[in-house]
């Protein structure tokens, strides 16, 4: 058997910034057990997958997975993904419907830029947490602490969350990812993403980390439309919206290989 691989840098409008990631298109779902194996291989921060839906409500359905687990949401793969299917596969229509475990994912093409519609996963605000957390994390001082599906932890300036320097042991022991933002000084707000429970100690840009960011940001600045940038080493820059129970996400692709795995 044979699968196409394309990587395609997400989030960003040069080559060797953004996130890569590994994008498979299949005719048919494969087994999960192979494509673990396959992202274990790639050994990128997420390895995606789709094939065409049987369903009349969606047009493919899509799969995420990082070297260790299955996740139930990523945007830059899902970016990266639509960048194959519009720039190299040639689909003509103007939106393509994701139906995965998150639900159902709109994108959409606008000139360069490709635009996500994704669930608004609001955090709610933490009284408390493990003391663990605060040493994980350096023993930076903490502004606030929410949480959905990952920790989400406000710090003072964007200063902070760019020289942080957690110990991924001690994060990976807490089990759960790791969300560190500030207001920006040259967009909105800034962060970054830990994610070593799933075998990623950094995430370079994170759209389903915006999922929690965007309606935490655009109540505390009361603001619907946001400019975000993520402070990794290789950064990235993604525009935002919060509509209420949803958010859009758009941001950039480059195209960096295709290649082919011979099973």
């Amino acid at each position: 058997m044979k699968l196409t691989l394309y990587q395609i840098d997400a989030f960003t409008n040069h080559l060797f910034g953004g996130n890569p990631a590994a994008v498979i298109p299949l005719d048919q779902w494969i087994s999960d057990s192979l494509m673990q194996r396959l992202a274990m291989e790639n050994n990128l921060s997420e390895t995606v997958f789709f094939v065409p839906s049987v369903n009349p409500d969606a047009d493919y359905e899509i799969r995420w997975f990082t070297p260790e687990s299955e996740i139930n949401l990523c945007g830059h793969a899902t970016l990266a993904s639509a960048f194959v299917l519009f720039h190299v596969m040639g689909y003509g229509y103007p939106a393509i419907r994701f139906q995965s475990k998150s639900g159902l994912l709109t994108v959409t093409k606008n000139f360069d830029r490709i635009s996500m519609d994704f669930p608004a996963w609001k955090p709610e605000r933490l009284t408390e947490w493990p003391a663990e957390l605060t040493t994980a994390m350096g023993n930076i001082a903490f502004t606030s602490v929410h949480k959905h599906r990952d920790y989400l932890i406000e710090v003072a300036d964007e200063a902070i969350v760019q020289h942080c320097q957690p110990d991924f042991t001690l994060v990976r022991k807490l089990g759960h990812k790791v969300i560190l933002t500030a207001r920006g000084t040259k967009a909105d707000f800034v962060s970054r993403f830990f994610a070593p429970a799933v075998g990623i100690d950094e995430d370079p840009v994170t759209g389903s980390a915006h999922a929690q960011l965007i309606p935490f940001w655009a109540e505390k600045l009361n603001k619907q439309t946001l400019h975000a940038r993520q402070l990794s080493k290789r950064g990235g820059e993604l525009w935002c919206e919060y509509l209420g129970d949803r958010v859009t996400i758009a941001g950039q692709c480059v195209f960096y290989m295709k290649g082919e795995i011979d099973l």
